[in-house]
């Protein structure tokens, strides 16, 4: 049986129920005795401004009113005492909601005399406990850079370097680049979108136009200018573009010309890029990088078993409405993360590809994480100022040649400086938690093996589990433009 609570708030009598994981049935009767004051003091109010022919403002009878402006003033009372009802019901209640409220302001009708009811849902923050936060065990991979990954690192620096040069002879090959016409035939679409001379990258996972496409290389690899591919396409349910989102695309592609990105010589020009004269200074600045992204590796490494251990061990549920309308804002988080670890602008953009054609279930887990470390920095009463906040942002800018005020305000705008905020608060919460932790090093194959095998168990799991039906984001749109709405009226 659902759990109901009963409360009386601002004369109004309003009832809890649970309608599903996070979400609650608010249900309000509003007494007539409300509804009268609201609608006199409305009708005071029109009477002031009103202008009704032969009478001076202030003057006319209440029945004329009544007769010229009755619609529009019930409309008004209606919406008023609605969107003051569902606010303080969430306000009285403690309700911790996420979103706005789900209520149907064109079918709910105010009636000529008695009281009034309406019932609305919302979706509010997972209710849980947190496991214990001090002494969990973490393990340290024992690592060090090897000349094999300096060597590797160096060959990266002349691709960086290189320069995309046609492909004469043979076929496409794997993180070849093509130029392509594309025609995009989108589920439910009539028109076809048409990308003409459009640049594809031949990866595992890559992009025809804004379309996420596995196995892009299986489809293109082989395949000779002049050559047309066909292929279908489900975009997970996930996926950061509306548009999309949870459709199928029939893709057609007519290769035009192909490139390989050729490498750079080693020569004076090339080294004298990096500041330096000779190889072996090059491939010690590039030590010296590797090290510092391999302390970093560490320290990310042991954040993720702190994370492992949180999801593993504060057991609650999540909507999949919830999960589909946060997957934009995890999006943006991740892209935060990566920025503060430093990696090359090609490599951000393999990650970020990785991440926008990700699974309902990957988006599930990080929002789950997201509400767990809100808990735990609330826990240790964690904040992050903005003069901290800025100097991140300084050193960012630094890392990417930018000014740090215009990356700032760059942030503000795009809205990844309050991303930015909230991992700057669960690095601080991790750390933390790390203060305490029983640390022991390990060889990295171990480390790597109990991974996988966690993973491979994480992979069961989620075939049993059956996703929940989810509402879509344009009806979350719907409902807030209806609350802003709600708003713009009854402040006239």
């Amino acid at each position: 049986m659902a759990e109901q609570t009963e409360t009386e708030s601002a004369s109004n009598i309003v009832k809890i129920e649970d309608a599903g994981p996070c979400k609650k049935k608010v249900i309000v009767e509003i007494p007539a005795e409300t509804i009268n004051k609201q609608t006199d003091k409305q009708y005071d109010s029109l009477a002031k401004e009103a202008a009704v022919p032969g009478f001076r403002k202030g003057r006319a009878p209440r029945r004329l009113l009544e007769k010229r402006f009755g619609k529009e003033t019930t409309e008004q009372v209606k919406l008023k005492l609605l969107a003051d009802a569902s606010d303080s019901a969430v306000k009285d209640n403690e309700l911790d909601i996420i979103g706005e409220p789900d209520i149907d302001y064109e079918n709910i009708e105010l009636p000529e005399e008695g009281a009034m009811s309406f019932e609305f849902e919302v979706e509010v923050r997972p209710d849980f406990k947190l496991p214990k936060l001090e002494g969990i065990a973490v393990e340290k991979p024992r690592l060090e850079v090897t000349d094999e990954q300096v060597d590797t690192e160096f060959e990266q620096l002349r691709r960086y370097s290189g320069v995309w040069t046609p492909r004469e002879d043979g076929g496409i090959e794997l993180d070849d680049q093509i130029i392509a016409d594309a025609v995009l035939k989108v589920e439910d679409v009539e028109e076809e979108e048409k990308l003409d001379n459009t640049e594809i990258s031949v990866r595992a996972s890559g992009f025809v136009g804004q379309v996420p496409v596995q196995e892009l290389d299986k489809l293109l690899v082989g395949a000779k200018t002049g050559d047309t591919k066909k292929t279908t396409v489900e975009v997970p349910k996930t996926y950061f573009r509306e548009e999309y989102r949870g459709k199928k695309v029939d893709i057609t592609i007519e290769v035009k010309e192909i490139k390989y990105l050729k490498p750079a010589e080693v020569n004076e020009q090339f080294l004298s890029r990096f500041g330096v004269e000779k190889v072996d200074e090059l491939k010690e600045n590039i030590r010296n990088s590797l090290q510092g992204r391999l302390e970093r590796q560490l320290k990310t490494q042991m954040a993720e078993q702190v994370y492992k251990y949180l999801l593993d061990n504060a057991d609650f549920e999540l909507p999949a409405s919830v999960v589909a309308d946060y997957s934009h804002n995890i999006f943006r988080r991740q892209y935060a993360n990566l920025m503060m670890q430093g990696l090359q602008r090609e490599q951000i953009e393999q990650h970020m590809a990785e991440l926008q054609a990700s699974s309902e279930q990957q988006a599930h887990q990080q929002l789950k994480s997201y509400f767990i470390m809100d808990k735990v920095a609330k826990q240790f009463e964690f904040e992050v100022n903005d003069e901290e906040l800025n100097g991140h942002i300084a050193q960012l800018a630094i890392q990417r040649g930018q000014r740090p005020e215009r990356m700032k305000e760059q942030m503000v705008k795009d809205g990844s400086y309050e991303s930015l905020r909230l991992q700057v608060r669960d690095e601080k919460a991790v750390e933390k938690i790390l203060e305490s932790a029983k640390i022991t090093e390990v060889e990295p194959k171990e480390a790597v093996k109990k991974v996988k095998k966690s993973v491979k168990k994480q992979k069961t799991a989620e075939k049993e589990e059956k996703p929940a039906k989810k509402s879509t984001t344009s009806d979350k749109k719907t409902r807030k433009t209806t609350k802003k709405t709600t708003k713009k009226k009854t402040d006239k």
